[in-house]
């Protein structure tokens, strides 16, 4: 990760110093995505394994980059590591009375075509059309993992994504509409790095939900407290 900043040199050890400073036993630790560059689970192990000895309960979010998890495989991995780490897609998971939703999302990021003052303009029509296939395809495994805890009578929801849940060029989305549907309290992401991209999407309280960027750089390498 050093490729990408100073800020990435041994983030390893300042996420191990900050998790084990900050984090008990009892707590729950969400991580959204991007959890190794292998892309197979054997190129993997290391990092799953340096995850699984930070403190806390664990329970991952499948990332753009997270090649080695397939999502019709989530009961394998489950299965595997039941027990140590909890892999959420197209379920949930509970947290004193809240249910733990979440998918990887999707949101159009260009190419975008500017003016010269920097102002967008226009954008690539035809990527749009196609993100929002994928869109769609994660909004439906989105409403899996709510209509999971819901039928389970769960009313009170943490909602869960790696992408954020608007582009730069939206106010709302598919993901902001369920998050209200269901009145969750907080919706977290990732994905956005370096400080150019920490405001493409909503940060803090809107439509009475509370927003929270989670990249590892924005937070520099510091768990945020959700509850």
């Amino acid at each position: 990760m050093d490729q990408f900043g100073s800020v990435w040199r041994k983030h390893e050890e300042k996420i191990q110093k900050n998790c084990s400073r900050m984090i008990r036993p009892e707590d729950t630790l969400v991580i959204t995505g991007d959890h190794s560059w292998g892309r197979k689970l054997e190129e993997c192990r290391e990092d799953l394994a340096f995850i699984e000895a930070l403190p806390g309960r664990k329970i991952l979010l499948r990332g753009n980059h997270d090649m080695f998890w397939d999502a019709k495989k989530t009961e394998r991995l489950n299965r595997e590591y039941q027990g140590r780490l909890s892999f959420l897609q197209n379920n949930y998971y509970a947290y004193e009375n809240y249910a733990l939703v979440g998918t990887k999302g999707y949101t159009f990021e260009g190419p975008f075509y500017l003016d010269r003052r920097g102002r967008i303009v226009g954008w690539d029509e035809e990527k749009e059309a196609h993100a929002k296939k994928l869109i769609d395809r994660e909004i439906a495994r989105l409403q899996q993992s709510f209509d999971a805890a819901a039928a389970d009578g769960y009313r009170k929801f943490i909602m869960f994504l790696h992408y954020p849940p608007t582009s730069v060029i939206e106010k709302e989305s598919a993901f902001t509409r369920m998050a209200e549907k269901y009145h969750a309290e907080h919706v977290v992401y990732s994905h956005c790095h370096g400080e150019s991209r920490y405001h493409d999407s909503i940060c803090g309280e809107y439509h009475g939900i509370n927003y929270h960027l989670v990249s590892g750089d924005f937070l520099k390498f510091r768990p945020e407290r959700i509850l």
